[in-house]
């Protein structure tokens, strides 16, 4: 398989354009809409051989993004379609999705440099990461709070169980009635953070408080370039506040443990979680060296002979295969996973380890093609046919 003209033709095949509008959508088959991480995830890709579709695809996000600065993690460019998680808005969820809009503004201008497209959308960015931060901190503690398991992307991932109440063999049908009523007390809350929505879904997750930091420090680059002393330095001091708050609340028996309630409770599921602060650097380099070898780069836990499991094999809630074949966080092998344990690898020099996530990585895609996730132990695709993520093996080019 040539993977570089099979990326290309599925980026482009799942290209579409609205009211003026261009976006990329995940999978033909089954996400006809743009997803907030999905497109940050194709600018990133795009931005290494076709900068202007990656433009194109943050400026979509940012055209929909609502007064008090959050940008929704879907847009429903067309009507007519099911539309999940929009009760109260139109044409968007109400929910958002993990902030990687700086990373990917600041990769394209690394690539393709453009000081207009950047002028152009720093407000936007500005807005949004203060939104998370005004918002979704409203105790001032520098974690901030998701409502939803959805908006860390992982939308059944076992490190929600504790807070929803669910069992470690809960059917997805069940799983998705617990967080499609979460938004219904949330309507009902009226998305108040401060004063509702934390009485009923409010956890400070890894993975979503280390994508922030990282993206944060990006949005403090673009500032500087721009020469924004103000936001650069609302950017880095909240870069620095979040990562300290993770360690100090966060941080136990050598890993990060996603958290939830007033008293910040540790949700000890064993999930890729613990990878997740590689990519922003967040573990010193003992603690990192003890990490890859223990955990990640162990059979019993995470490393699989088809890639690194989401969910530790050990827990109670694994499972290799998804439901009905269909997509799962509780142990399926995702491909931004991979991308973002790869880049954390590199981060600190592993690169014989990084190489071996791209060529696993790249084994996926011949084995069973772009598929939405895999199976760890067999390889088998699951889920949606035709989904892009796979096309970040393109960005993993330099291990």
């Amino acid at each position: 398989m040539n993977i570089l003209r099979e990326a290309t033709r599925l980026l482009e095949g799942n290209r579409r354009m609205t009211n003026g509008y261009q976006y990329t959508i995940p999978s033909a088959e089954h996400y006809p809409y743009q997803w907030l991480w999905d497109s940050c995830f194709h600018a990133v890709i795009l931005a290494q051989y076709d900068p202007e579709a990656a433009r194109a695809e943050l400026r979509s996000l940012l055209s929909r993004q609502f007064a008090d600065g959050m940008i929704p993690h879907i847009i429903y460019w067309s009507p007519g379609i099911l539309h999940l998680f929009r009760w109260g808005v139109e044409g968007t969820s109400s929910l958002t999705q993990p902030p990687m809009l700086a990373y990917a503004a600041w990769e394209i201008h690394r690539r393709n440099p453009d000081k207009k497209f950047l002028e152009s959308i720093y407000p936007g960015l500005l807005s949004y990461y203060k939104f998370l931060i005004e918002r979704r901190d409203p105790r001032d503690h520098h974690l901030i709070g998701v409502i939803n398991p959805d908006e860390t992307g992982e939308d059944n991932s076992p490190r929600f169980d504790a807070p929803l109440s669910a069992a470690p063999d809960i059917s997805y049908k069940d799983h998705l009635a617990l967080r499609t009523k979460l938004v219904d007390e949330n309507t009902a809350c009226n998305f108040n953070a401060e004063m509702c929505m934390r009485n009923f879904f409010w956890v400070k997750d890894v993975p979503f408080n280390t994508i922030l930091v990282e993206n944060l420090r990006a949005l403090g680059h673009i500032a500087s370039f721009l020469k924004h002393g103000d936001g650069e330095h609302f950017a880095n001091l909240h870069a620095e506040l979040i990562a300290t708050a993770m360690r100090d609340c966060l941080f136990e028996g050598g890993v990060y443990w996603s958290a939830t309630g007033a008293d910040y409770a540790l949700l000890k599921v064993a999930t890729w979680a613990h990878f997740a602060p590689l990519f922003a650097g967040l573990y010193s380099t003992s603690e990192a060296d003890t990490l890859v070898r223990f955990q990640l780069l162990n059979p019993d836990t995470f490393y699989a002979p088809h890639g690194i499991r989401t969910v530790s094999k050990q827990e109670l809630s694994y499972r290799g295969e998804g439901y009905d074949n269909g997509f799962s966080w509780r142990g399926p092998t995702w491909m931004a996973v991979h991308w973002f344990i790869y880049r954390g690898l590199l981060r600190y020099g592993y690169k014989k380890e990084a190489a071996d996530i791209r060529d696993k990585s790249i084994a996926l895609l011949e084995k069973s093609g772009f598929r939405e996730c895999f199976n760890p132990e067999t390889g088998e695709g699951q889920g949606a046919r035709g989904f892009t993520w796979g096309a970040l093996v393109l960005d993993m080019n330099d291990g």
